[in-house]
């Protein structure tokens, strides 16, 4: 299920093993992206490119946030 997060639970997760998923454009991706980000533009995602990504650990998807 989906949950807003801030910047301490997206450390806490990380070093927990969490998977960071970038979902913009990928001008953007290799712009500035966490380090070992996924990349798998919004676009993209579909059942099949979901499979690709680790099953057994949580994702944390995110985008740049203009606000």
């Amino acid at each position: 299920m989906p949950t807003n997060i801030d910047r301490d639970d997206v450390r806490r997760l990380l070093d927990e093993g969490a998977v960071p998923v970038e979902v913009l454009e990928a001008s953007q991706y290799r712009a500035a992206h966490l380090p070992g980000a996924v990349h798998l533009p919004a676009w993209e995602l579909s059942e099949a490119r979901a499979r690709e990504l680790p099953a057994d650990r949580p994702l944390i998807l995110y985008c740049f946030d203009t606000q």
